[in-house]
């Protein structure tokens, strides 16, 4: 049985960091492209970044790039968010996604697995 379970959401003011972790369990982690993404009510869920099996390439939504690090750790079968500089409009649940292939990552659809989310709440 495939597990994704996230942790590490909170509430931090505006400007403060977070790091979101998604440790998996049930699946050959290297062989899949890892994600997070982001909804808030009444929106579809939006790419925030995705990293490849290797993690030597990464993908960032423009509303993040130069806050936000993805990573991964393929022998602790884990993935990371590290949310720096963070704003209110950061303020979202966030799901850790699993795919097997990379073809249409930034999709929803593409990916097979995910975790059950874990609130992040930037107040000013």
């Amino acid at each position: 049985q495939v597990q994704l379970l996230e942790s590490g959401g909170g509430l931090v003011l505006s400007g403060g960091s977070l790091r979101l972790s998604c440790a998996a369990s049930g699946l050959t982690f290297n062989n899949y492209v890892m994600a997070w993404f982001r909804q808030t009510p009444g929106n579809e869920r939006e790419l925030v970044a995705a990293v490849n099996r290797g993690g030597s390439g990464i993908y960032y939504a423009d509303s993040v790039k130069g806050r936000f690090t993805m990573s991964r750790n393929n022998a602790e079968k884990t993935a990371y968010l590290q949310m720096n500089n963070l704003k209110r409009e950061d303020t979202a649940i966030y799901y850790c996604a699993a795919a097997r292939f990379s073809h249409s990552y930034n999709s929803p659809d593409t990916y097979g697995f995910w975790g059950q989310g874990t609130q992040v709440t930037v107040s000013s």
